[in-house]
């Protein structure tokens, strides 16, 4: 395994996080414990969930994932391991979580305690805000569109000063953003800066062969301002492992079983992965491996969360750690991204 610090931290972690958010509807409990004993046995030691988990979101399964979690946490030495979990930011998707699904003082203070609870432990290591609570363009938006009559009204300095009251209780270690812009990530570190208080340590957003808008310009805030990205989706819902190509459909496959989801599932997405199947075959190793690799390799990538529902997969997502792309082929993946800039935003 690889090792890193968590930016501006004494915080180890390893390359490869493990995502949890098929634990409680696409994987059992204990499954799920399988996943966590092997990971941890092959040297991962970060893991990611988030109270809105397991995925799709529902009701009956909110909080399915933290509790899994939790019952396998209990009997872990707690320091040995990194754990990141996330408050939900507003939708009215999630109007059976609370209430308000803002970032307000009390709303983060009850949502943490609960996902204490659900993990069964006193702190979390990285605290994460899930998505902005104003309007902008995330999940797949974009081309920003400014909205003069949103109710949202700036309040940076107060979340920031909700995470640092938490930081000072010890609840959390430290605080991250998810699904953010870059204007969103320099509002939060120069109300940091300025009012000193606890900096924003990591950005968990979307990174993968076929979604590398990152680059365009997180990247170098990632990289000067030292915002380690926490890179989800990096098997872009399985579509780079090459099992639906050609029309493939495999039974329990994410896609057969929640067909709503259609991010990485575009013609253009298709003629990529076709691309960069042909390319991994070249190189003789799985296309799986290809895309994870190129994510493990890029400076300002702080962890890859995978995901996986069986050991299998997850053997294979570990073990392109092992795997380091040579400029040249690094070279090779940039001439077919080129073909298709970004298919799956």
């Amino acid at each position: 395994m690889i090792y890193s610090n968590i930016p501006n931290t004494n915080i180890k972690v390893s390359k490869i996080c493990l995502g949890t958010m098929t634990f409680g509807q696409q994987n059992s409990q204990q499954e799920a414990h399988e996943q966590l004993n092997y990971a941890v046995e092959k040297g991962v030691n970060f893991i990611d969930t988030a109270e809105m988990y397991s995925i799709p979101p529902r009701k009956e399964t909110q909080g399915n994932s933290e509790r899994i979690i939790g019952t396998w946490l209990k009997d872990q030495k707690r320091e040995n391991l990194v754990v990141a979990t996330k408050v939900t930011g507003p939708s009215n998707t999630f109007k059976y979580l609370r209430d308000n699904l803002g970032f307000s003082k009390a709303v983060v203070h009850d949502a943490l305690n609960k996902s204490l609870k659900r993990l069964q432990t006193d702190y979390v290591d990285v605290y994460q805000l899930h998505w902005p609570e104003r309007h902008t363009n995330f999940f797949g938006q974009l081309n920003y569109k400014h909205n003069e009559n949103q109710k949202w009204k700036d309040n940076f300095k107060e979340v920031v000063e909700t995470l640092d009251g938490l930081v000072k209780e010890g609840k959390i270690r430290h605080y991250g953003l998810s699904n953010e812009t870059s204007w969103g990530v320099m509002r939060h570190l120069n109300e940091s800066t300025q009012n000193n208080l606890t900096r924003c340590k990591t950005i968990q957003n979307p990174y993968s062969l076929l979604n590398r808008l990152f680059e365009v310009n997180l990247a170098e805030i990632s990289m000067h301002e030292k915002v380690g990205l926490l890179a989800y989706s990096p098997m872009a819902f399985g579509t780079l492992s090459g099992k639906y190509l050609n029309g493939n459909l495999p039974e329990n496959s994410r896609l057969k079983l929640f067909p709503h989801y259609t991010r990485y599932n575009s013609d253009q997405s298709q003629f990529l992965i076709k691309k960069y199947f042909d390319l991994a075959n070249e190189l003789n190793i799985s296309l799986a491996k290809l895309a994870l690799a190129f994510v493990n390799q890029q400076p300002f990538v702080t962890g890859n969360i995978i995901g996986a529902t069986t050991i299998k997969q997850l053997k294979e997502n570990i073990e392109s750690i092992h795997v380091e792309l040579s400029a040249e082929t690094l070279s090779e993946i940039d001439k077919i991204q080129a073909l298709q800039p970004n298919p799956a935003p």
